[in-house]
């Protein structure tokens, strides 16, 4: 059995992932922000974080981790002289510098278990151009970046991966698909022709959290319905 902590895992992927790392007989440890949950899993436990704290108390997390998972996101979709300097800024705190306080304190549990991984997110947009993507492209690029210079710098005791998804049917994006026609052209815009789920990402999460995925480190793999690279 393996410990696992995941930074948003109320709904959506986050929640997925609990479940099917828990399911797998894991000890899962999440934390939620506005969405309070009780978990039916004895395998989940629930602790209330607001990664947009100046300081946070992580008292709850033991002493070892193998895995921590970092879910917390927006998509705002503004054309680019609509943005605000401080929305750009309020967009990389959440999704950037909640990241990077969440590893540098976690940083000693995870170096105490023999197969430390980390999995963060960031989005199909940052590999393929898209119009009013401004906003959520700059803090997944640069959660990209941060993957692959933390992969080198903790290598070879934890492995660190990305997962860029293409627009995937969570709450997060409900506002994007909240009518048939909508989900309809959204779905032929890929090539699989179907909008990805949440399962789709979060069982690539568990696959790069298990020993499997073990020579995998500094990935962006792109889990997007082959928008990132196939063109029909």
């Amino acid at each position: 059995m393996k410990t696992y902590l995941i930074i948003g895992a109320s709904s959506g992927i986050g929640l997925q992932l609990a479940t099917t790392l828990a399911a797998e007989g894991n000890k899962v440890i999440g934390t939620f922000n506005t969405h309070p949950i009780d978990s039916t899993s004895a395998n989940i436990s629930y602790h209330s974080l607001n990664v947009m704290d100046a300081e946070f108390n992580l008292s709850f997390l033991p002493e070892t981790l193998d895995g921590v998972i970092y879910c917390p996101g927006s998509i705002n979709l503004k054309p680019f002289g609509r943005i605000k300097a401080e929305d750009f800024t309020n967009d990389f705190n959440l999704q950037v510098g909640g990241l990077i306080k969440i590893l540098q304190a976690t940083f000693p549990a995870l170096k105490k278990s023999e197969h430390a991984s980390i999995v963060v997110f960031s989005t199909v947009a940052v590999q393929v151009g898209m119009p009013f993507h401004t906003q959520v492209s700059a803090s997944k690029g640069a959660i990209e970046g941060l993957t692959k210079a933390l992969a080198a710098e903790w290598a070879p005791s934890i492995r660190v991966n990305c997962i860029a998804p293409s627009l995937t049917e969570t709450p997060l994006a409900a506002q994007l698909l909240n009518t048939d026609e909508k989900k309809a052209a959204i779905a032929l815009r890929h090539p699989l022709k179907k909008i990805g789920t949440a399962a789709d990402i979060a069982n690539m999460a568990a696959f790069l959290l298990s020993e499997k995925a073990g020579w995998i480190t500094g990935q962006v793999l792109h889990v997007d319905g082959g928008m990132s690279t196939v063109k029909l």
